[in-house]
């Protein structure tokens, strides 16, 4: 059973389309990274899989059950959210927030000791809220998320405010909670490092779902290049012809090929064949370079808005 399904969703707010017929589904274990401009549609998404909005159209099942339905509050145990801004009473300690949600979850107060720990805020656990960073704000909401060890988390913009050592160990938390089963939507406009920690993609633009897969799957279907970056002890010209396209060569004694991902295999073969190769390093298009290919194929509309609706489009997370 797929732990989410969207089929078709549509989502209108008066005349304003936010949301145009997304198809997407959630496997147990997958982490699916939602990416989108502001006002794509990915906070609209995500609030109908809590159940806090329903579709205009369409059918949405999470746990094989719809969301917003009554049917469906002995679930909801199983969710845990972390917005994209987190607001908590500032004069309570960290851990005395984090028990306050305990209780209304009913979980025991070990529990908060032990994420409190994993988040990194012991140190401050006896500390006012309303002296924390944004970045400390950001792991108390994610130990909040995980209070009832959620089968499905939703996450979104989490690593706002964390330090690169932080994002890592963030990154870190997502991959073993992966790994125990637990399926998760990650929702951020910071791609760099993102790409090891996913197991899809879903690229949002104007309400639309322009792409959906695995990374590898969106890159074999762009025009996108990959490079072979290699040194060893070659002629130019003879090196080119076996392996029929141009190379390019620096200053440093360096070769660069450019080549369609699928012809790269093809190449990495002749090129080990070779007795003068010294090194040899391969760089896919990553996922900035994917998302980015998809997204400005709206660049323009996105620039020069026609209508009213796509003139409003940037407010639609907020409507929401």
């Amino acid at each position: 059973m797929k732990v989410i399904e969207l089929n078709n969703i549509k989502k209108s707010f008066a005349e304003l389309k936010v949301l145009n017929g997304i198809d997407l589904h959630l496997e147990k274990g997958e982490v699916l990274g939602l990416f989108g401009h502001n006002g794509a549609g990915k906070t609209t998404t995500m609030k109908m899989i809590l159940g806090l909005l329903k579709p205009t159209s369409g059918e949405i099942k999470v746990f094989g059950q719809t969301p917003f339905l009554s049917e469906f509050n002995h679930h909801r145990y199983q969710l845990g959210f972390l917005p994209e801004n987190v607001s908590f009473y500032q004069q309570l300690s960290g851990m005395e927030v984090l028990r306050f949600f305990a209780k209304l979850k009913k979980v025991s107060k070990n529990r908060c000791i032990e994420l409190i720990k994993q988040v990194g805020l012991w140190d401050a656990h006896q500390r006012k809220v309303k002296t924390y960073s944004k970045g400390m704000k950001q792991r108390l909401g994610l130990a909040q998320a995980l209070l009832t060890q959620p089968s499905l988390l939703l996450l979104d913009e989490p690593t706002v405010g964390l330090d690169p050592i932080a994002t890592q160990e963030f990154y870190n938390i997502i991959d073993t909670l992966r790994s125990q089963g637990c399926s998760i939507i990650l929702c951020s406009h910071i791609l760099a490092g993102l790409e090891a920690h996913i197991d899809k993609a879903a690229i949002l633009s104007r309400g639309y779902l322009k792409a959906f897969g695995s990374v590898n799957e969106l890159r074999e279907k762009t025009p996108l290049e990959t490079s072979l970056i290699f040194k060893g002890c070659f002629d130019m010209e003879e090196i080119g012809k076996k392996l029929g396209r141009k190379v390019e060569q620096s200053s440093d004694g360096q070769f660069t090929l450019k080549l369609p991902t699928e012809e790269k295999l093809q190449a990495m073969k002749i090129l080990m064949a070779q007795q003068g190769l010294q090194d040899l390093n391969v760089n896919d298009a990553g996922l900035e370079q994917i998302y980015r290919y998809y997204i400005e194929k709206d660049h323009q509309l996105l620039q020069f808005p026609t209508t009213i609706q796509e003139q409003t489009a940037d407010k639609s997370e907020v409507l929401s």
